[in-house]
């Protein structure tokens, strides 16, 4: 049985690789759920930052070429902001923030960042109380999918993740 998270990936990589229009039907069909989820996976894919677009003949995925990379990496509290906005000042989308616990496992936030805007947001609700960061639980490790236009945007920030010394490489 898929989890949710799974089966949201799986439906992004159907819209994705089809040459036409995928109707919720034939989705819910695939993953043998009600419509109804599937319009919720929608919507929780949409929020993730994902351009999906609802057509008469089904969805579609209005994709720029984006690329990725996941970079591991450590820093303090103290240094938090510094490392969010140093991305998003480069052109990079701080898609994540994962960590792999040693009990707990594999676990991840979304955080779609995108601006100093929101990493002073992201960074009040950290201050105010609301939870502390998930690094915290693991000497600070951890990881953050970034995406930006181009992999040579990918490389300057991963340059400046290096000079600053919060890069981990293995």
């Amino acid at each position: 049985m898929m989890t949710g998270p799974e089966r949201r990936s799986d439906i992004i990589s159907r819209i994705k690789n089809s040459a036409v229009p995928v109707s919720g039907k034939a989705l819910a069909q695939a993953y043998e759920v009600s419509r109804q989820v599937i319009v919720q996976d929608i919507a929780l894919i949409r929020a993730s930052g994902h351009d999906i677009i609802s057509t008469n003949r089904g969805y579609i995925l209005n994709a720029p070429n984006i690329a990725s990379r996941t970079f591991k990496v450590q820093h303090t509290d103290d240094e938090l902001e510094n490392e969010l906005c140093s991305i998003v000042d480069l052109g990079g989308r701080i898609v994540n923030v994962m960590i792999n616990h040693r009990v707990y496992g594999h676990m991840e936030a979304v955080l779609n960042i995108n601006s100093r805007r929101k990493v002073m947001e992201f960074m009040e609700d950290i201050k105010s109380g609301k939870s502390s960061p998930l690094k915290n639980i693991t000497s600070n490790y951890h990881y953050h999918k970034v995406e930006a236009e181009n992999e040579e945007t990918l490389d300057l920030i991963e340059e400046m993740l290096i000079r600053k010394g919060f890069l981990i490489q293995n």
